[in-house]
């Protein structure tokens, strides 16, 4: 696990501490995370028992690391929060939110940790960023942008405030901005601490 510092930009008012697994080199590409592909699903065809050994993988992951985190940054406590997908949660089944499953599970057996994988709920499309120059894929909703977070989701503030979360995501990308204004979300519907945590770090810009 590695640390590193998501700077302030237009979607994010101050710089958060950030960590992650491993680098996220490409699909399909040497040491990269597969893995992470197959619990993503995007197009819902894949095999009952990949997702299961994806998910599993993930959990192990989040029990290795997330200990780790808290003990680094002395959390007496913490909140597990995950990035909402790009559409809607209802367009989604069961079987493309493993991800979130994964987060839930890893949060309920580790202590002193809180799940809070229902506390963004995305209710709007938004643009699904890894398939912005697809072809022949449905792809509705806005980009990224400052404040498309509370745009786009219902957010249980009353969870949130005053809580140390660790906010988690499959795959960062620095200049896409969906977890710089996630994060900036969380701030503003009044979070104490937020730690921002990704399995894969995606090195291109």
């Amino acid at each position: 696990m590695d640390r590193f510092i998501i700077e302030n930009n237009i979607c994010l008012k101050k710089d958060i501490t950030g960590y992650y697994h491993q680098f996220y080199t490409g699909y399909g590409q040497p040491d990269n995370p597969g893995f992470l592909n197959t619990l993503k699903n995007t197009f819902n065809t894949e095999p009952h028992r990949n997702l299961i050994i994806a998910r599993d993988k993930v959990i192990e992951i989040l029990m290795e690391d997330i200990p780790d985190i808290i003990k680094i940054e002395s959390l007496s406590n913490c909140m597990c929060v995950c990035v909402p997908r790009a559409k809607a949660l209802g367009t989604y089944s069961n079987s493309q939110l493993m991800l979130r499953d994964a987060i839930k599970i890893a949060a309920n057996d580790i202590r002193g940790v809180i799940d809070g994988t229902d506390c963004i709920i995305r209710v709007v499309n938004t643009l699904t960023t890894h398939l912005r120059n697809a072809v022949n894929i449905p792809n509705d909703g806005d980009e990224p942008c400052p404040g498309i977070t509370v745009a786009t989701c219902d957010i249980d503030t009353n969870r949130i405030r005053n809580q140390n979360i660790i906010l988690i995501d499959d795959i960062y990308t620095r200049n896409v901005n969906i977890d710089q204004d996630c994060i900036q979300a969380l701030l503003d519907n009044g979070a104490k601490k937020i730690i921002f945590y990704s399995i894969g770090y995606a090195r291109r810009s």
